[in-house]
Order: C-alpha cells, then sequence, then structure tokens
C-alpha cells in the first residue's frame, strides 16, 4: 500500500475512534482523550528526538515532565509577599552560596596537586560549602514553610501568563538534562537509563520533599488558566444565550469551549513541534544522528562529535518532555507532584514510540494519540465485557466478584498485547522509518 494512503488511513481511523467516543460516551470524554493524546504525542516526539534520531535510552523521562510542572507554578502562581519577606532572601543567599561552593571545587580541581593533596582539598571546600549552604538555607526554608502551610507555605511564582511556562519548561528540562548529560552520556546504553531512572526520581523527591519551592505533597491548586473558566462562561449571558440557541445545556457547552481552547493551543504547539522535528530529520544534522545510531565507531572514524552530538540530542528531546510537562500541568490546573511515576507513566511513553514508529514523527504522534486512547478507554470497555462475562453468575459468587474487580487492572496487560501484536507483526511500528 501507498506510505500516504496508508498513514493517512491510520491518522483517519484514530479521528473516528475519539468521534465515536464523543457519540457513545459523551463530547467531553472525548475532547479530554484528544487534549492528553495531544500532550501525549509532544512527549513520544521527544523521546523519539532521543531514540529514534540518535539511540539514546532515557528511562527519566517523567523527570523532564515534573521539570515542565514545575515550570507552570513558578511562572504562572502569584508571588507570596508573607513568604518572601520571611525567607525569601536567604532562600536565595543559600542557592547562590551553595552555587558558590561548587564553583570553586571545579576552579580548583585542575589546580590541586593529583592524589591525596586533591582529594583532601575537593572533600574540605566541598564539605565547608555544604554547612555554610546549609547554615544559610535551612532556618530560611523553615521560615517559608511556617508562612500560613494550610493553603500557602511557599514562595508561589512570577504571576506571569501561563502560557510563558511552556517554553520556559522546556528551558527547566535542557538545563537538567545539560547536566545529566554531561556526567551519564558517556555510559552504555544500559548503565544510562539507570542512571536517568535515578535522577529522575531525584527531580521528583526533590518536588515532593521541598515545600518551599512547591508545596511538595500538598499540591498546588488553582492554577491561572489561558482559557476562561466554566463558571465565568455559565455567567456571561451572550455565552449563556449562545448556547441555548444551539440547543446546549450552559454548563455542558462551558465545558466544551474550554476543552476546545485547550484542544487548539494545544495542536499549535504540536504541529509546531513536529515541522521542526521534520526538519531536523531531513537535514544533514538529522542525517549525521541517524549514521552515529546506525554506527557510532564508524561515525567516529569519519570525524564525528559522537558525545557532542548525543548531547545535543537528549537536551532537546528532553526540552520537548519539559513544554509537554508544563503542557500537561496547565491542562490539569494543579502541581501534584506525588501523582508522577516514572516507571510506569516512562514505560507508557515508550510504548506510544514502539508501537508507532521509533525514528517516524508521525508514527510517534499516532502511537501518542493510539496508546494513550487505549490507556483511557480499557477500563470501561473491560468493566462492560465482564459485566456480560459474569451475566449468568451469581449475585454473591466470588468468582464474578474477582473478574469485575479485574477490569481495571487489564489497562497494562492491554498494553502489554498491543506492544507484542505489534512488536510479531509490525516490528517496526505502524509507521516505520523510512
Amino acid at each position: 500500500m501507498n506510505p500516504v494512503i496508508k498513514n493517512s488511513a491510520l491518522f483517519a481511523l484514530m479521528a473516528m475512534l475519539i468521534l465515536l467516543t464523543g457519540i457513545m460516551q459523551s463530547w467531553n470524554s472525548a475532547l479530554l482523550i484528544l487534549n492528553m493524546g495531544l500532550v501525549s504525542a509532544v512527549m513520544a516526539l521527544g523521546v523519539n528526538l532521543q531514540w529514534g534520531f540518535a539511540g539514546l535510552f532515557n528511562v527519566g523521562v517523567m523527570g523532564f515532565v515534573a521539570l515542565g510542572g514545575l515550570a507552570t507554578v513558578l511562572i504562572s502562581m502569584p508571588p507570596v509577599p508573607a513568604a518572601w519577606a520571611a525567607g525569601g532572601p536567604g532562600v536565595l543567599l543559600g542557592l547562590l552560596l551553595g552555587a558558590a561552593s561548587i564553583g570553586v571545587a571545579i576552579w580548583a580541581y585542575p589546580r590541586l596537586p593529583r592524589g591525596r593533596v586533591r582529594v583532601l582539598g575537593m572533600t574540605v571546600i566541598l564539605v565547608i560549602g555544604f554547612i555554610i549552604f546549609r547554615r544559610v538555607f535551612d532556618p530560611a526554608v523553615e521560615a517559608i514553610e511556617a508562612v500560613d502551610p494550610a493553603t500557602s507555605g511557599y514562595l508561589g511564582g512570577l504571576g506571569l501568563w501561563v502560557v510563558l511556562s511552556w517554553p520556559v519548561g522546556g528551558v527547566l528540562a535542557a538545563g537538567a538534562a545539560w547536566i545529566i548529560g554531561k556526567s551519564a552520556l558517556g555510559l552504555r546504553s544500559d548503565y544510562l537509563a539507570i542512571a536517568t531512572l535515578g535522577i529522575a526520581e531525584i527531580v521528583i523527591a526533590v518536588l515532593k520533599n521541598e515545600d518551599w519551592l512547591s508545596r511538595g505533597v500538598k499540591n498546588v491548586i488553582g492554577l491561572p488558566r489561558p482559557v476562561p473558566n466554566e463558571v465565568d462562561l455559565q455567567n456571561d449571558p451572550a455565552f449563556v444565550e449562545q448556547a441555548t440557541s444551539l440547543g446546549l445545556d450552559p454548563m455542558t457547552a462551558s465545558s466544551l469551549y474550554v476543552k476546545l481552547g485547550y484542544a487548539l493551543m494545544f495542536t499549535v504547539v504540536l504541529l509546531i513541534l513536529l515541522w521542526l522535528a521534520q526538519k531536523a530529520l531531513h537535514s544533514p544534522w538529522g542525517r549525521m544522528m541517524r549514521a552515529i545510531r546506525d554506527n557510532e565507531t564508524a561515525a567516529e572514524a569519519m570525524g564525528k562529535d559522537v558525545k557532542g552530538r548525543h548531547l545535543q540530542v537528549f537536551i532537546l528531546g528532553s526540552a520537548i518532555c519539559g513544554i509537554a510537562g508544563a503542557m500537561m500541568t496547565t491542562l490539569d490546573g494543579q502541581l501534584t507532584p506525588g501523582t508522577y511515576q516514572p516507571l510506569r507513566f516512562t514505560f507508557l511513553i515508550w510504548v506510544m514510540v514502539i508501537v508507532g514508529g521509533s525514528g517516524n514523527n508521525l508514527g510517534a504522534v499516532l502511537g501518542g494519540f493510539l496508546i494513550w486512547f487505549l490507556w483511557v478507554q480499557v477500563e470501561p470497555i473491560s468493566a462492560l465485557a465482564m459485566e456480560v462475562i459474569t451475566a449468568g453468575m451469581a449475585e454473591d459468587s466470588p468468582v464474578r466478584g474477582h473478574l469485575l474487580e479485574s477490569a481495571a487492572q487489564l489497562r497494562l496487560l492491554t498494553m502489554g498485547v498491543v506492544l507484542l501484536l505489534v512488536l510479531r507483526f509490525s516490528p517496526r511500528g505502524l509507521i516505520p522509518e523510512k
């Protein structure tokens, strides 16, 4: 089959599945799947850039997504004046002292003679710097977290337009990727996976425990939105009149309007990133990345800076994941660090890339939509199937109760089955790399 026709048919089928959801369930559910599918497609694009272009096995995707979520808080939430007055200067001074101690250690390392003198000198610099840092930083943090801890207890943000947090999330993730890449990209692929997973756990642990920064497990709720609030629309006479003229309940119409607004904004971001990814794929840089992926030794023999190029693509892919994380937090309207589960959601994003087609940007986008659709819809479909299977059993049958309770667990089983089927019948994905 002609690849253009095949790809068009696959995307048309995906659109039909979302439309069927709207017809058979509700349009709110369909638009929610569409919005999260768009965010998932952006994440899959970032992972595909790293794995499909360069063969980098990054299992720390959730760490970069979480940094994007943090950027949403830092940019959009209003500052808390009482917290800043209580400990803001102390936190900033402590962070500067910590960075200065690291800078002194970096400056001193090549200047100290090798051997015990270097080890002793570095130890003294870092230990003294750490002690000074904690002496300044800890009291300031305690003062901030003591300011109305039930509703505040953190510094807040800059109070800017929330959409500005999306590129800032990419910048934060890119900065973290640069630090990680400088130390971990020289490792073999399996060790790189372990390192990135560990660093993702560290990032999420910081978000969960540093209340002064992100309120930790107390969560930051009520994030500003780039679209109107449903309540405001329901109180707008013009909107109510227009919704009524279309035969819609104003409450339902307001929810649909908001979700359509998000869908439009997310679609614009996805199309821009997809266009850039396609330009990169077909550029000399993209061909070089694939040559490095296929044979690092040969590429290095031709004079290519393999580690430098790996660092570039690692930063770019992580930045895209950071943008997706900021978009997802904006859609949720809250930052909940406890929900970032690295193994679970990283696995899901990798399934998107593998099923869609590793190395193909369109395949990554398709995989993002398809796998998210299945992730959401498998549970209600499984519950309905179990109801049919157990229809003839007694109400108090333990087998019936067990089968009905197991419906929710079929999500991961379905993901595994889908992955196995694709790897068996289309091992390069639904839209394979050319």
